[in-house]
Order: C-alpha cells, then sequence, then structure tokens
C-alpha cells in the first residue's frame, strides 16, 4: 500500500539497468524528496533521461527496486502502469507537440484520452492550464506558429492538464534563448510550489539549475557522485564533482578519448633534430 507520508515520492533501491553488456545505471540508490524540485546532473550519456524513462515504466531495471510512492514500478503489469502514469506528468525535450493539433487541442489530449469530462470543462481546464504558462491567448495557434519558447510552455501546460503528483521535465533549458529560459526555469519552480508538485528536471544549465533546486544529483559512471542542496554540492571535493561543476575541459573526465598512445599512432619521437645541410657525418 504506498504512504503518502513518506519523506520521499520516488526512490531507487539497489537499481541496475543496462543494454545488452553496457551498464548505464550500477547499483544506484537516491530519493526524490516529495514536494521539492531535484535536478539531474551529469556528463552525456550518464543515465539521467533514463532515469526518467525507468521512473515512466518505459525501461524496467534488470535488478533492484524502483518505488513510485511506495511501489515498485519494475513488476508492475500494463494497467498498473498506466494507473501509476495518470499520475505524472512529462515535459519532452522540445515540447514533443502534435504537428496538426492547434495549441488548445494539444493541451486538451491527455482530458480527452483519460478523462469523460464534458467538453464545457474541459475547455476551462485548459484555459486554466494555459493562463499558468502565460499563454491563454494562443489557444488557437497551430504549434508552426510559435516560438521553441511558447511550444515549451504550452508543453508543460499539457504535462499538468491531468494535475499530476509528480512532473518530469527533460532537458528543459536545451535551445532556449536567455529570456525564455530564465520563464521556463521560473515556471518550474512556480508551478512547484503553487500546485504541490514534485519536480524531477534533467539539466546541463548550471547557473539555473542550481538556482531553482533544492535537491541536485550529479551522476557519474553508473553512480550517484553527489546529492544534496545546491550548496553542497557546490561544495564538494570530489575531483569529479569540481570539474562537473566548474565546467573544467580536463579531470576525471578526460579531454582525449580513451585510445592508442601517440607514440603507437605516429612512431617515437626523434631523439634529435635534423642535421644541417653540409654537417659532417
Amino acid at each position: 500500500m504506498a504512504s503518502s507520508s513518506t519523506e520521499s515520492l520516488v526512490e531507487l533501491r539497489n537499481l541496475t539497468f543496462g543494454y545488452g553488456e553496457r551498464v548505464i545505471l550500477d547499483d544506484i540508490s537516491l530519493s526524490v524528496p516529495r514536494g521539492k524540485v531535484t535536478a539531474l546532473l551529469g556528463a552525456s550519456g550518464g543515465g539521467k533521461t533514463t532515469i526518467l524513462r525507468l521512473i515512466g515504466g518505459q525501461n524496467r531495471a534488470q535488478s533492484g527496486q524502483l518505488l513510485f510512492d511506495g511501489q515498485d514500478v519494475t513488476p508492475m503489469n500494463q494497467p498498473q502502469i498506466y494507473a501509476a502514469r495518470r499520475r505524472m506528468g512529462m515535459l519532452f525535450q522540445f515540447g514533443a507537440l502534435f504537428a496538426d493539433l492547434s495549441v488548445f487541442e494539444n493541451v486538451a489530449f491527455p482530458l480527452r484520452e483519460h478523462t469523460d469530462l464534458p467538453d464545457a470543462l474541459i475547455r476551462d481546464i485548459v484555459l486554466m492550464k494555459l493562463n499558468a504558462v502565460g499563454l491563454r491567448g494562443a489557444r488557437d495557434l497551430m504549434p508552426s506558429e510559435v516560438s521553441g519558447g511558447m511550444a515549451r510552455r504550452i508543453a508543460l501546460a499539457r504535462a499538468i492538464a491531468l494535475d499530476p503528483e509528480l512532473v518530469m521535465y527533460d532537458e528543459p533549458f536545451s535551445g532556449l534563448d536567455p529570456i525564455s529560459l530564465g520563464t521556463a526555469a521560473r515556471l518550474i519552480r512556480q508551478l512547484n510550489d503553487s500546485m504541490g508538485l514534485t519536480s524531477i528536471f534533467v539539466s546541463h544549465e548550471l547557473e539555473q539549475t542550481f538556482a531553482i533546486s533544492d535537491h541536485v544529483i550529479i551522476l557519474a559512471n553508473g553512480k550517484v557522485a553527489a546529492e544534496g542542496t545546491p550548496d553542497e554540492v557546490r561544495q564538494s571535493s570530489d575531483p569529479l564533482v569540481y570539474q562537473y561543476v566548474h565546467a573544467l575541459p580536463d579531470g576525471p573526465v578526460r579531454f582525449h578519448y580513451p585510445g592508442a598512445s601517440v607514440e603507437d599512432d605516429f612512431g617515437p619521437a626523434p631523439t634529435s633534430g635534423p642535421k644541417p645541410p653540409g654537417g659532417s657525418s
């Protein structure tokens, strides 16, 4: 039985996941605090989006547990997964709006798909969600008629249409100009607090991420390299975390991809320079 009183809405317990022989998450444990904004950081390919897919049940762990509100998602059957997803919202990278549907119908889609609400009530809910992201006036536009930042906000309105408990964001700041980026970051924070949500987002944008997060998790090499408040993560003495937070080009994550030595590829360096013309032998 799920317990709404637990401090964590999502927990990974000794979870391992990979593709074939390639391990992405290796016996990893972490928690997402209920009611807070949690950021997943780390180098590309480190398993951040994979965690979102595991929470939503698109991927299943090879071992360990993934708990959503106290219930393990991994062994759930399809009806159980769908019921869990009903309590989640997802903002896909770049929005993923339906190109042939208007802004209004994009936001109305989950309401039409998962509820039997009358059209008049759906209209009111859609306009309320669009108003929350500042785009009630764009209801009749098509996705091709809005900017990238607007598309991300429309997708956010769609993600919260069913009043979920958990909202997941995959790279919500990617490709946005500074104004749109700041707006997106502020919306994540404001909606989390005003709607009583729990939010998880994947990001590489450190300044805004640290500004709006309550909890930060940095992944590396299939493990949790650092976990805590933004200040605790910034002050970490772990070399890999330090390199990542300070955007250093070299460190535990090397600039050069592992491979043969320079000598193996180009031969040994000459022991002396070329002899001058006419010199003695």
